[in-house]
């Protein structure tokens, strides 16, 4: 057996009028969106910054820095191929993710076999090896106060 890793990934942005939200490489239907350079998709960031970690490859920031302009509005799915292409090059694969997305709104439950499935196709793994869950903060903080949404990621990388 290979070398195997774990690494952990955080990302959080602010809920915006007049952007559209993008969670985990799907467009989910809600009043407001997630303000980034970017697409701003919180769950793919914290798993783009996850697999980093892992392979000890610094963070999504400075491979696709936001004073990029060739990162404007682009899709998050992207940026994971991307990532998967950096991580490849130490010759690591995925084992397996398991992330959480906090958010008061919009109710994420329906949406998640699609964002499992979207996920596991661009990183080249099986649905089964992409865990997804969602809960809330109780109205707590900000993001109980529905200013922004956070994620959190946890991959197992192995080469």
């Amino acid at each position: 057996m290979g070398k195997i890793r774990v690494g952990f990934g955080f990302d959080v942005h602010r809920l915006v009028e007049g952007r559209e939200l993008w969670l985990g490489g799907i467009r989910l239907e809600h009043s407001m969106g997630l303000l980034g350079h970017s697409d701003a998709d919180v769950l793919i960031h914290a798993i783009c910054d996850a697999l980093l970690g892992a392979a000890n490859m610094r963070d999504i920031g400075y491979h696709f820095p936001d004073t990029g302009e060739e990162y404007r509005n682009i899709d998050s799915k992207v940026l994971l191929c991307k990532t998967m292409e950096l991580i490849g090059t130490k010759g690591y694969r995925v084992g397996n993710v398991d992330a959480t997305v906090c958010a008061e709104r919009p109710k994420l439950k329906q949406y998640i076999p699609a964002i499992q499935a979207c996920l596991a196709e661009v990183m080249g793994v099986d649905a089964d090896d992409v865990s997804v869950k969602a809960t809330t903060t109780e109205k707590l903080g900000f993001t109980g106060r529905e200013e922004g949404i956070s994620a959190y990621a946890t991959v197992l990388i192995e080469q």
